[in-house]
């Protein structure tokens, strides 16, 4: 039996393709929630970022985030996101 290749997501901020497991998983909730997904299996709309921080803004810059999820991400939200991200290495 052959061996499954890993699923591949590409980083909004800065577009490399890596690894699922490597990458974070935002997610736009069904009730309109933004917030990181640690499990990666939250119901709902997602998106992938490099766990860097300028990855993070790289995508709000560009408005990727926002498209990519079909919602408006408020300061608010970005500051939460930042939080749930952790430190930035």
């Amino acid at each position: 039996m052959p061996k499954r290749r890993p699923p591949m997501r590409l980083c909004l901020g800065c577009g490399a393709q890596r690894d699922k497991r490597e990458l974070v998983r935002i997610v736009r909730t069904p009730e309109g929630e933004v917030r990181v997904d640690p499990t990666g299996k939250a119901n709902g709309r997602g998106a992938y970022i490099c766990p860097q921080g300028e990855c993070l803004d790289r995508a709000l810059k560009s408005k990727r985030l926002g498209r990519a999820l079909e919602a408006e991400v408020s300061q608010g939200t970005v500051d939460g996101l930042r939080t749930q991200l952790g430190p930035v290495p």
